[in-house]
């Protein structure tokens, strides 16, 4: 099935969406489920689709996210988004590979000890998707038992899957809005400029790491937004600043966001400027079950002998699976993707990134194996 895998990836690829709304990526992912003759209901306003197999007491979940990112595409692909979007991450890999997935557990439904619940997810990049959907009762009727998700990786050859027991960090999103008093570029005493003050928020926000974490400490504090101002003679009215905060370590985040909370206002202040923190995001960490990672593992070594499963997965990204991972023994790892020309592989979220479509029928089978054999050994007996 790998001609349809390559063509369903490439017509997602030219459409995608962002955040909780994906309208026309949950309608080609529902069309490919009813010709399948798989069951589904949609959720988070029917961008969330979520599919179901077999019959039984137990059940596996799949997850796929599906949104793309909101820049202009530069990957030089065929199939390159025009829409002023990509799918800079491979959430179009990763729909593809579980309707994949999906086909192939349909084919063998009669041997599945158990169902096996397919989640197409909208809403992974604004965090928001995961947390959508769990609380919308997807880990229920029927009860999920465990669940398993995968991220192609552009940088990664194809032969590789690599795991981990912490494979992403847990991250907190804030934007920082300070308000001074605009005016006339020639008489800024007359004036409160709040990009002087951003400039002073953002340098003290780096000293948090440089001071205020332990050297061999996890952790990443990021602005990657800074926005003021309109013309180069007029002092603004307001200055916004957005970024994340990274850890592996809950004790280290807490002190950080009760700094983050004493700093911001504190330098405000200092320079006549209101000050107002908004929390964008606050993801957990993805913690996996080792002993369900070590029988996927076991599953990749039966089901492809040549593929190099590593323990090599810890990374400062973060992903809203963590809110599945925080209430059932999950997995979640990382297969390769990397094109063949190695000076050419970009990371993800680059507007140049492609990948590898081998991961697609590789990915389906792993997805496919996987539920399969969590079942033979977890399901009805």
């Amino acid at each position: 099935m790998e001609a349809d895998l390559i063509a369903w990836r490439r017509r997602l690829h030219t459409m995608p969406e962002l955040g909780l709304e994906l309208p026309d990526t949950s309608t080609f992912v529902r069309e490919k489920l009813k010709d399948m003759g798989i069951p589904y209901e949609i959720k988070v306003n029917g961008s969330c689709v979520v599919g179901i197999l077999g019959k039984g007491s137990r059940c596996f979940m799949l997850r796929s996210d599906m949104d793309g990112l909101p820049f202009q595409e530069e990957s030089g692909e065929e199939f390159a988004s025009q829409n002023g979007r990509m799918h800079a991450c491979g959430h179009d890999l990763h729909a593809t590979v579980l309707l994949g997935a999906a086909r192939l557990l349909k084919q063998h439904e009669s041997e599945l000890k158990g169902q096996v619940k397919l989640l197409f997810q909208p809403g992974e990049e604004t965090f928001q998707g995961a947390r959508a959907a769990v609380e919308e009762g997807v880990l229920d009727h029927p009860k999920v038992d465990s669940a398993f998700a995968m991220h192609v990786a552009a940088q990664m050859s194809p032969e590789y899957v690599a795991y981990g027991s912490l494979p992403m960090a847990g991250v907190y999103g804030f934007r920082i809005t300070l308000t001074g008093q605009g005016g006339h570029g020639s008489r800024p005493e007359k004036c409160i400029d709040p990009i002087n003050t951003g400039v002073h928020v953002y340098l003290a926000l780096q000293e948090l790491i440089a001071r205020e974490c332990p050297a061999i400490s996890e952790t990443a504090l990021t602005i990657g937004q800074f926005c003021a101002g309109s013309a180069s003679n007029v002092i603004p009215e307001t200055a916004v600043l957005q970024g994340t905060m990274r850890s592996f370590d809950e004790k280290t985040m807490a002190h950080l966001i009760a700094r983050l909370n004493e700093i911001v206002p504190s330098v405000a202040e200092a320079y006549r400027t209101k000050a107002e923190i908004e929390v964008i995001s606050d993801v957990p960490i993805v913690r996996c079950n080792e002993k369900l990672n070590q029988e996927i593992v076991e599953g990749l070594k039966e089901l492809e002998p040549e593929l190099k499963a590593v323990c090599a997965y810890h990374v400062m990204g973060s992903e809203d699976f963590a809110y599945i991972s925080q209430k059932i023994p999950a997995s979640y790892m990382c297969i390769g993707a990397g094109i063949e020309d190695v000076s050419k592989r970009y990371v993800e979220h680059n507007p140049k990134v492609r990948f590898h479509e081998s991961a697609l029928v590789k990915g389906a089978a792993i997805y496919a194996g996987t539920a399969m054999r969590w079942l033979e050994l977890h399901g009805n007996q």
